[in-house]
């Protein structure tokens, strides 16, 4: 792990980005948590166009089971378009992805119901989702890649952590949209097409996407590997140590990303809270989400990756347990905001650095391939899994608090990852 930095090519004519090249690069991520959110949001919906059954219960299973077709295809999408980046470039893997993330927002945009075409709608539903799992497969590593590379020696980790802040911002976004239609149309009208609207906003921007895209100065050529098997190669047989740290570390990232995410169910299934307050645990989380990203990543420019990152796990291990026993116990808005908004801040704060820490610690020419496959599997297993297992464990044990334990296992494995790697922040990665 140490020759990392240092077997890197040198890049000294690296782009240099403005706000816009930031804006670029995280583009893609913020449509498809846009899209995430939006499908959360209208799953009942979207579960009764697409997947009809006799009990609305088993229509949601379906649908939500589509939904999670997507990080089924998500390694595939990291280990190809991860490679393809550190093969080709990061911008052509960038326009790549964003234009799979179109097709698979069209396909749920346009489609007819169920009850117009049968079973070729739900058919279609899966196939966009699957196609949308692997353009956020590959997305995250050159996307990621690219503003560490081109960002100023200086504020690199800046750069980098408005990839986790551009989480925060679709969440925002979509929760707003979400409770503005349903304030304005019936629900005949959101059942027949008000639930399409926010993947047709998705649908106008991506063209927007795609031009900034475009004209984002082109990366200085990565190392060139004449296969992908070739990257893979040497990405598994040079930096095995690298991959399982980088791995672990952002598995302990995404449960704790997962089990903020839950928080809006668990005020309504399982503390019964009415859902108006329930819902500003989603606004919260994506708020806190984004201010504490952009502050770890400024900190971490200045006193390096890893005490940030090890301040962020300890806390969080400190604090899930008080603010699941706050949240449970008084069960009213100011308990769901200060527990939800504690652990997203805590989350994000480390996380955010992270996504500079792992990229950071593999050399260029493997760089953008290690980040997707450490990102994608961490994503599939443990965040496509978190709140079927948190769930799971308020019903086996018969305790509410039980998340936070989930938690804290998680933050520690995490913990010990971030101790054994190299810091990278004194030095400049090329």
């Amino acid at each position: 792990m140490q020759e990392a930095i240092a077997g890197s090519a040198a890049r000294e004519d690296a782009p240099r980005l403005g706000a816009k090249g930031v804006a670029a690069a995280v583009v893609g991520n913020v449509l498809e948590f846009f899209d995430f959110t939006s499908y959360s949001f209208f799953a009942v919906m979207i579960g009764r166009a697409f997947f009809p059954a006799e009990s609305e219960i088993t229509s949601l299973l379906l649908s939500l089971s589509a939904f999670g077709a997507g990080f089924v295809t998500r390694p595939l999408g990291g280990i190809v378009i991860g490679a393809y980046a550190d093969r080709v470039g990061r911008k052509p893997a960038m326009l790549l992805t964003i234009v799979l993330m179109a097709v698979g927002m069209l396909i749920i945009a346009v489609t007819p119901s169920y009850a117009v075409i049968g079973p070729a709608a739900p058919a279609l539903v899966v196939f966009a989702r699957l196609v949308q799992g692997f353009a956020l497969g590959g997305e995250v590593g050159p996307a990621t890649t690219y503003l560490l590379e081109a960002a100023p020696a200086d504020k690199k980790a800046s750069y980098a952590s408005w990839q986790l802040a551009s989480q925060g911002i679709s969440v925002i976004c979509s929760g707003l949209l979400g409770v503005v239609l349903s304030s304005l149309l019936s629900p005949t009208e959101m059942q027949e097409w008000g639930w399409r609207v926010p993947f047709v906003i998705g649908l106008a921007i991506i063209p927007v996407g795609l031009v900034i895209r475009r004209s984002l100065p082109d990366d200085v050529e990565a190392p060139v590997h004449p296969t992908t098997s070739a990257v893979l190669s040497e990405l598994v047989l040079g930096h095995p140590s690298t991959l399982v740290l980088a791995i672990l570390v952002i598995t302990a990232t995404t449960i704790a990303i997962y089990v903020g995410n839950y928080m809006t169910s668990y005020a309504l299934t399982t503390l019964k809270m009415d859902a108006t307050v329930a819902f500003m645990a989603t606004l919260t989380i994506g708020i806190g989400r984004v201010v504490a990203s952009l502050l770890g990543g400024y900190l971490a420019d200045r006193v390096g990756r890893k005490p940030i990152m090890i301040l962020s796990q300890v806390a969080l291990v400190a604090a899930a347990y008080p603010a699941f026993l706050l949240l449970s116990s008084q069960k009213t808005l100011a308990a769901l905001v200060i527990a939800s908004g504690t652990l997203s801040v805590l989350t994000s704060f480390g996380g955010a650095v992270g996504l500079t820490l792992v990229p950071e610690s593999f050399p260029a020419s493997v760089r953008s391939t290690g980040l997707s496959i450490a990102y994608a599997t961490a994503v599939t297993v443990f965040g496509g899994s978190a709140q079927v297992i948190v769930t799971w464990l308020i019903v086996a044990t018969g305790n509410p608090l039980s998340p936070a334990w989930y938690l804290i296992a998680s933050s520690l494995v995490g913990i010990g990852a971030i101790v054994w790697m190299n810091e990278t922040g004194k030095r400049r990665v090329t």
